[in-house]
C-alpha cells in the first residue's frame, strides 16, 4: 500500500505557524504580527517581512473560489438579492480571515529557506556615458 507523501517542510510549518528552523516555536505574536524572535529556538525573525504579499494572494485566491460558487448557485437557485449578499460578505470576509495567518507563515518559512532578501542592483557604469569600449552601432 502507498502511503501519503509528506507535504515540504515549509508548507507544514506555515500552516501550523511555526518557527521555520525549528517547527516548535509561534511565528505570531498577535493575529498577523510576527514574534520577535522564537520562544523554542531562539531564531531572530528579523529577517522576516512578507510585505502585502499574503494578502494578495489571499484576497485573489478567496475572491476566486467564492465568486465562482456564488455565480453557480446565483445561476441554479436564484435567490434573492439580500441573500445573496448575506451569504457571499461573510464567505469572503471569513475566508480571508481564515488563510490570510496560515499563509503568511509560509511565506516567512519560504523567506527563511531561501534566504530571501532585498534586491540589490550594481552598477556597470555612469548613467549617461557608456563604458569603455562600447559601440553603439550608429555610423
Amino acid at each position: 500500500m502507498a502511503s501519503r507523501p509528506a507535504l515540504p517542510r515549509t508548507l507544514r510549518t506555515g500552516l501550523r505557524c511555526r518557527c521555520p528552523r525549528c517547527g516548535e516555536g509561534r511565528l505570531f505574536s498577535g493575529f498577523l504580527t510576527v514574534a520577535d524572535r522564537c520562544e523554542a529556538c531562539g531564531l531572530d525573525y528579523g529577517f522576516a517581512d512578507p510585505a502585502d504579499g499574503p494578502a494578495f494572494f489571499v484576497m485573489s485566491g478567496v475572491s476566486i473560489v467564492v465568486t465562482a460558487v456564488w455565480g453557480v448557485w446565483a445561476a441554479t437557485v436564484q435567490p434573492p438579492i439580500w441573500l445573496q449578499f448575506a451569504v457571499v460578505v461573510p464567505a469572503l470576509v471569513g475566508g480571508c480571515l481564515a488563510a490570510l495567518r496560515p499563509v503568511k507563515a509560509w511565506m516567512v518559512a519560504e523567506q527563511y529557506v531561501h534566504k530571501a532578501e532585498e534586491a540589490r542592483f550594481e552598477s556597470h557604469g555612469t548613467h549617461g556615458k557608456a563604458p569603455e569600449g562600447y559601440k553603439s552601432g550608429r555610423r
